[in-house]
């Protein structure tokens, strides 16, 4: 597990000195409409008097939007040099940065109204990550993600391909999720009243003249039985 820390922490550094935004596809035109999306996704429950915490906020992309929803964002990553971006750009008065272990978070149980995060949990440890944001959510509270689908084409030649992961900036040890496999380990941590929905068909490297309508098909497919199986991302809510 510590291995896995190190080999996070060295990919956060390389993220730093290329450019976070464009190597995870969030400053094309499509890229920031997938952003937006996800932002309403994980934050549209959030109000003020809320408290967040936000795991894996990297350099602080969605911390930002999170803060205008009025909730006390605690946002963490293990990475010193994105969160130094994250500050220098998300800051908020509602926002607090720290360095933590998302397998073994400082904070007292039943700390927050919230857990969230966007593509985080498909670099951790999964079943320890899930169990330590059980542990700190509030009875009745809930998690919010957004996660890779490994039942779509392009993920899944991307997650287990070595050297496209490296040519396409990927960390050493991500990986994308099955919704099947993932609910039942929801289940286990305890969590209840799960769903997990796949979303998504709009790919980042969309030109700008096809947005829309593109937009719309992907709008389409998700309501399709069997095909909205392969959107590119899933959609994971569950209470504690």
């Amino acid at each position: 597990m510590q291995e896995r820390i190190t080999k996070e922490i060295r990919h956060g550094r390389f993220l730093a000195r290329h450019g976070a935004g464009e190597i995870w596809n969030w400053e094309s035109p499509a890229g920031k409409q997938r952003w937006a999306r996800r932002v309403k996704m994980i934050g549209g429950h959030l109000k003020p008097g809320m408290t967040i915490l936000e795991l894996g906020c990297g350099a602080g992309h969605f911390t930002g939007e999170l803060a205008r929803f009025g909730a006390d964002i605690v946002a963490i990553d293990v990475s010193p040099e994105l969160l130094e971006i994250a500050k220098a750009n998300w800051s908020a008065p509602n926002v607090r940065y720290e360095i933590q272990n998302a397998y073994a978070l400082t904070y007292s149980d039943a700390t927050f109204d919230s857990v969230v995060g966007s593509s985080i949990l498909h670099h951790l440890e999964i079943e320890e990550a899930l169990r330590e944001a059980y542990r700190v959510l509030k009875p009745g509270a809930a998690i919010y993600f957004t996660e890779p689908n490994m039942l779509n084409p392009q993920i899944a030649i991307q997650k287990n391909v070595p050297w496209l992961k490296r040519r396409l900036g990927d960390s050493p040890d991500e990986t994308a999720f099955f919704r099947w496999p993932l609910r039942r380990l929801l289940e286990q941590t305890g969590y209840r009243d799960i769903r997990i929905e796949p979303f998504d068909f709009l790919h980042p490297k969309t030109p700008l003249s096809l947005i829309d309508r593109l937009n719309a098909l992907g709008c389409f497919l998700e309501k399709v039985p069997v095909v909205s199986e392969f959107a590119g991302s899933l959609y994971i809510r569950a209470v504690k």
